[in-house]
């Protein structure tokens, strides 16, 4: 069976979803089990798509060095806002994924051929 593509309309519904208490409960379950190897796989996924190489690192040290209080607390304010919307994004694709290699290891394989064969 091919992935299936949802509609945006699907997707927001299911976004709505997660806001009843009991079923983001359950996925909170699900991800602290998870969180471990989850963990390795958004740092890989971040590290492999470049979100914090040496561009992030300047951009780290430039906001570090601005002398002015008020000005440097703005400036790491939204350096730490877009890092926690690059990786709840990344965090997403994995999320996906995830669900993708869960639904194959549950589907069953195909049955083998068992029809006679042709000699």
């Amino acid at each position: 069976m091919p992935d299936r593509r949802f509609t945006a309309d699907e997707v927001d519904a299911a976004v709505r979803a997660l806001g009843a208490p009991e079923r983001f409960a359950r996925a909170q379950e699900i991800v602290t089990h998870a969180a471990p190897g989850l963990q390795r796989v958004l740092e890989n996924a971040l590290a492999e798509g470049g979100w914090f190489d040496s561009a992030h690192l300047a951009e780290i040290r430039r906001v570090a060095a601005i002398e002015e209080p008020a000005e440097r607390e703005r400036a790491v304010s939204s350096l730490v806002a877009e890092e926690n919307r690059v990786s709840m994004l990344v965090g997403v694709a994995v999320g996906l994924e995830l669900g993708t290699e869960l639904r194959r290891a549950t589907e069953p394989s195909d049955p083998p051929d068992t029809s006679p064969q042709e000699d």
